[in-house]
């Protein structure tokens, strides 16, 4: 049976693998992982090929050990083939070695790092969320135009631009479910900014979108 969410790892990096499955699977979507995920008797490489077939989104636990993995780069190529979205998570402060890069150029990632990692995973798992259900429907309010104002199209497109360049693909949600609900431009601009971590980027976030 098909999960929608496929953890690709190295072996090194396993403890952070089995933590993200634990937060994935408590926000209610279906994991895979091996070994956990793969069937007695088996054969292991015909599993993970079906695995990757069958899931709506690839998590890349990108760090230098994964970098340098043949396994991961097979399942990378493999997610990219089947059209499977990648979602790379970051947890050393390296760039995708050359033989990823090719696949994950056009890609977001998200950091995890500084610790502690947790926040860093319900960062994941809402980017998971948006990714796995992207047509958010707003409150009953606001689709009935009682609970906040009608901000322009264009505006909004830019702001989500803007944040997306912070925290990557999980921008869209974050901005139509802020929009649904603040009264004016620097209160929706000012909820924003409190999705981004450095200080310093949400200072500048907010110069940006005035």
């Amino acid at each position: 049976m098909g999960r929608d969410v496929f953890i690709s790892y190295s072996q090194a990096d396993r403890g952070c693998a089995d933590e993200i499955v634990a937060r994935v699977e408590a926000r209610g979507l279906a994991a895979w992982i091996a070994p956990r995920d793969v069937a007695p008797s088996a054969d292991w490489a015909a599993e993970i090929v079906d695995a990757i077939a069958a899931a709506r989104v690839m998590v890349l636990v990108l760090s230098a050990s994964s970098n340098d993995s043949p396994q991961v780069r097979r399942e990378v190529e493999r997610a990219v083939s089947r059209q499977v979205r990648i979602l790379p998570f970051r947890i050393d402060d390296v760039l995708p070695s050359k033989s990823l890069e090719y696949f994950l150029s056009a890609q977001h990632w998200l950091d995890a790092f500084p610790p502690p990692r947790e926040p860093h995973y319900a960062r994941l798992c809402d980017a998971l969320e948006a990714v796995l259900a992207p047509g958010v429907v707003p409150p009953p309010a606001a689709r009935a135009g009682t609970a906040g104002p009608r901000f322009e199209g264009a505006a909004l497109a830019r702001v989500t631009a803007l944040l997306a360049d912070e925290v990557g693909p999980i921008a869209g949600v974050l901005v139509r479910r802020a929009a649904a609900v603040a009264t004016d431009w620097r209160q929706l601009t000012t909820a924003l900014a409190g999705e981004i971590g450095p200080e310093a980027a949400r200072r500048e976030f907010l110069r940006r979108c005035d």
